[in-house]
């Protein structure tokens, strides 16, 4: 089985931004425990100008990607390598997979299924300072980081890495299904994030709010935990 961990940096926050960096990091299974590989990037061509306010978030400047392979080039090499033919199970891994899915589309990468790490440890760390990948890096602190390895942050090798051994520390508490099925739907939220009950665990949101946020138009993060939260509650004779 073959688990491989890809983050992009792009020139924007969704397309037609374009991707100038690919990195991905693998993890294997020998019967026993998951080995997390080195990770590797590849500087890509984005068919654009790189603005500088993202330039300043990952270094990377237009002189960088000139004459790189453009994104549909790059992906082949990433995506569907040797490793992917030989694995008998394939499984993408992206932290907040939805911001990486929106280039990386079933065109791309065929029937892989995708794991979110930052859904997961939502409902995993929900006690956690925050749920960035960052953090839950120094909040882990997992065994055998390499700092070399996993800096500088915000570029894709590094960060790669970093999500694939936290990555791993999640393997240790859940099946690979719970991770991939959690992923599948919208993020379970552990504290409210608007309103008057801001940063509350939602089991301390009284009913009379719940059921305000019921009416109004939030995304789909919101209303899946409010709903869960009723039916908890429902559940429990609250």
């Amino acid at each position: 089985m073959l688990i491989r961990v890809i983050d992009l940096e792009t020139t924007g926050f969704e397309p037609p931004a374009g991707v100038c960096e690919i990195g991905w990091c693998d993890l294997t299974h020998d019967g026993e425990s998951w080995t997390v590989g080195e990770p590797r990037s590849m500087l890509v061509d984005p068919e654009q100008p790189i603005p500088p306010q993202t330039s300043a978030v990952h270094h990377i400047v237009d002189t960088d990607v000139a004459g790189q392979p453009v994104f549909a080039e790059a992906t082949r090499e990433a995506l569907f390598d040797e490793a992917r033919m030989r694995a008998n199970h394939f499984v993408l891994v992206a932290h907040n997979a939805r911001f990486e899915r929106q280039w990386l589309t079933p065109e791309v990468t065929g029937e892989a299924h995708w794991i979110c790490t930052y859904k997961a440890a939502l409902r995993l760390w929900p006690e956690a300072p925050d749920h960035k990948n960052g953090t839950l890096r120094y909040w882990r602190n997992p065994p055998g980081l390499e700092r070399a390895l996993a800096e500088p942050a915000h570029r894709a090798g590094p960060d790669a890495y970093v999500t694939a051994l936290v990555l791993r520390e999640m393997l240790a508490l859940a099946s690979l299904d719970d991770l991939v099925l959690w992923s599948a739907g919208p993020a379970l939220l552990p504290r409210c994030t608007f309103g008057k009950h801001r940063g509350e665990p939602w089991s301390a949101v009284p009913e009379s709010y719940l059921a305000w946020v019921l009416r109004q138009q939030m995304d789909e993060d919101v209303l899946f935990t409010v709903q869960r939260e009723i039916r908890l509650r429902a559940v429990a004779g609250r």
